[in-house]
């Protein structure tokens, strides 16, 4: 059954993600916040006078719905995607960052064993009705007998403010969050304003030179005590900014793949 929500909360979804998305119980002791330094660092790099292919393969994302069978034992992993595949569909190429690799990212998180839900969100979606479509399905799994502990909720620009509206949605402890590029200070906020709190173990990474998004501690903060369990952040330095989630990079997957793992 899905928790009541308060009538602010759809006033504030639109302005919620435009400013950082556009182009842009008992609570365990949190961890420390830490900045993660990749072994190979990248320069900063620029892809604006890149000439980009006009057509490329269509992408598929059969095999990444939810799952008619369930299995227990398996663990899942939801990938919200950014709002630029909205826009501009599955192909999506932005003039700053270059392709947004999504079946890419899909491929490269399948990888580690994980059975990877995600889909392609229309146009000018419905954020509550998105949120709370995401809100059923983890209900589906846990019904079904999976551990909390196996689910996690990956979310990418504005795929990770609806992550963050589903963590607030589902408030179901053992659940794992990542938000990739998010909390941009006038999102966080809003956030407040609106009783918009984390629940679960969640992982923010963001580009140190990321101009849409920033860190998620102050909303941690104001979380703790919620229902927010274990929260980490990571401050990457790849150079590239918002750039950084259009491709299956090992300085975010690997982390990623840890915080779903972890116990």
């Amino acid at each position: 059954m899905i928790p009541n929500i308060k009538l602010a909360f759809p006033i504030i979804l639109f302005s919620f993600f435009v400013s950082g998305c556009s182009s842009k119980y008992v609570v365990p002791v949190p961890l420390p916040t830490i900045t993660f330094v990749p072994t190979i660092t990248s320069t900063k790099t620029s892809v604006s006078n890149i000439t980009f292919p006009q057509k490329i393969e269509a992408l598929s994302l059969s095999g990444y719905g939810f799952p008619e069978s369930i299995d227990p034992s398996r663990k899942y992993m939801f990938y919200l995607h950014g709002k630029i595949v909205e826009d501009q569909g599955l192909n999506a190429i932005s003039p700053d960052y270059g392709p947004y690799e999504y079946e890419a990212i899909l491929e490269k998180l399948g990888s580690f064993g994980f059975v990877v839900i995600s889909d392609q969100r229309g146009k000018d979606t419905n954020i509550l009705k998105y949120t709370q479509k995401i809100t059923e399905q983890i209900k589906s799994l846990l019904g079904s007998g999976v551990p909390a502990e196996n689910i996690t909720v990956v979310g990418a620009s504005k795929g990770a403010g609806i992550a963050i509206l589903v963590s607030n949605m589902v408030n179901t402890p053992g659940i794992s969050y990542v938000l990739l590029g998010t909390c941009h200070k006038d999102d966080v906020k809003e956030n407040i304003r609106n009783n918009i709190f984390l629940t679960g173990n969640v992982l923010s990474i963001f580009d140190s030179v990321d101009e849409y998004s920033g860190s998620c501690e102050e909303l941690f903060t104001f979380s703790e005590g919620k229902g927010l369990a274990n929260h980490r952040e990571i401050i990457l330095h790849v150079g590239t900014g918002h750039g950084f989630l259009y491709k299956p990079l090992d300085e975010w997957v690997l982390p990623v793949v840890d915080w779903a793992n972890r116990k």
